[in-house]
């Protein structure tokens, strides 16, 4: 359950880290109003909160967050940028989310004997 519950962290501090980058590239590349980098900036703020709700410490919270980043970004490119991701693209994500459990649980996972 644990298990769970720190991915939905990390998928929720995913979409607010994207969010608050995309709106300032709405704006710097298509043109958009600059009044999207106020979201934006309440969007990054809410990333950075999210962060502090983790349980482990910061650096394996980082390295491990960076792989539901990668899965979240080809998320975003698939829903929002409607470009399909390759399969390679998913190797490489369950790749990175193997990587993610063996880093925030694979002490709890692997009993030392």
């Amino acid at each position: 359950m644990e298990i769970l519950k720190t991915l939905s962290l990390f998928v929720v501090t995913a979409l607010a880290e994207i969010i608050g980058c995309y709106l300032p590239y709405l704006c710097l590349k298509e043109g958009k109003s600059l009044w999207l980098l106020f979201p934006a900036v309440i969007s990054l703020a809410l990333f950075v909160w999210l962060l502090t709700l983790h349980p482990q410490a910061a650096g394996r919270v980082y390295a491990a967050y960076g792989g539901v980043y990668i899965c979240m970004a080809l998320m975003w490119l698939w829903v929002i940028d409607a470009i399909r991701p390759t399969i390679t693209d998913w190797i490489g994500v369950g790749v990175c989310m193997i990587g993610v459990i063996v880093i925030m649980f694979g002490r709890q996972l692997i009993k030392p004997i």
